[in-house]
């Protein structure tokens, strides 16, 4: 099946003009996915499209950014009058610090917007500062964060996981406890330590597969292997797949954050070659139907 359409669940607009985000506003530092310093510049909706304009891009999902932490609400009320005038992005995932004690307050915020469908907070936890999100590790063992948690329960809200892999088992409890929140788990885990620790990345996945309530995006390779080909991704990729079954997992390019390691085209023409075996409903639920049940696009 060749032209596949693609819903695209994992990419992100800045607009340094007019917006605050403080990771690039304030200038490049360092970070799980080295020096940034080449997209540190307003991307808007045309820039993304023309990156894409080669794939047969339908829909896609918006991903908070790091916008201005003192009014999260702000970026899906811009993201949204982007979807309004242009038509993308038909899913927005905001931010949300879960531990604060009038979280719903900002859930309710988020939700006055149509595409808005659920809240990403960071859960990253790394020795190394450069990698790390968090204060402290186990923040979501804490009844602060639990009770923000459950804020999402009560509305239908979904939550992406982003996070590394020795942390699988912590966020396993999680989705245990909260069996009617879906769960996406961004960037294929955030393997960024090197391949010698894919072995303990196959593990954790497998051992988060097991919640049926949890989901995988395969994004966010580049991010670990800066030089990486087809081949150098293909067992995360396949792994990945054996993990969460082909109904539970989708492609997204985590643009334009990945473009720092290659171009749209690359990214999606390495999934279509992976995948050439694959049947056509298979494919199709990876590149778009998984996507869409999830977001409910």
């Amino acid at each position: 099946m060749d032209n596949l359409p693609i819903i695209d669940p994992h990419f992100h607009l800045w607009d340094l003009e007019n917006n605050y985000y403080p990771w690039l506003s304030d200038g490049v530092k360092p970070s799980a996915f080295g020096d940034y310093s080449a997209i540190n510049k307003t991307y808007l909706i045309d820039d993304f499209l023309a990156d894409a304009r080669n794939q047969n891009l339908v829909k896609a999902v918006h991903l908070d950014v790091g916008y201005d932490p003192k009014y999260p609400a702000g970026e899906t009320r811009w993201l949204q009058g982007v979807a309004d005038t242009r038509g993308f992005p038909h899913g927005i995932v905001g931010y949300a610090d879960l531990r604060k004690p009038d979280v719903g307050d900002l859930l309710d915020e988020h939700m006055q917007h149509a595409n808005f469908r659920g809240i990403r907070q960071s859960m990253n936890f790394h020795k190394d500062p450069a990698k790390t999100y968090l204060t402290e590790p186990e923040v979501s063992r804490t009844p602060e964060w639990r009770r923000g948690f459950r804020e999402l329960a009560r509305r239908g809200l979904s939550f992406d996981l982003q996070l590394y892999y020795w942390q699988m088992e912590e966020f396993l409890e999680l989705a245990g406890d909260f069996p009617e929140v879906q769960i996406i788990l961004n960037h294929t885990g955030m393997q960024v330590d090197g391949p010698e620790r894919f072995d303990g990345w196959r593990k954790a996945m497998k051992t988060l597969a097991q919640a049926p309530n949890v989901a995988c995006k395969i994004s966010g390779l580049g991010m670990g292997d800066w030089t990486w080909t087809t081949e150098s991704i293909r067992p995360y990729v396949e792994e990945a797949i054996a993990a969460f079954g082909v109904r539970r997992c989708m492609f997204a390019s985590n643009f334009p954050v990945d473009k720092l390691f290659s171009t749209y085209d690359a990214i999606w023409n390495s999934f279509t070659e992976i995948t050439s075996a694959y049947s056509e409903s298979e494919r199709m639920a990876l590149f778009h139907d998984n996507a869409a049940s999830f977001y409910k696009l």
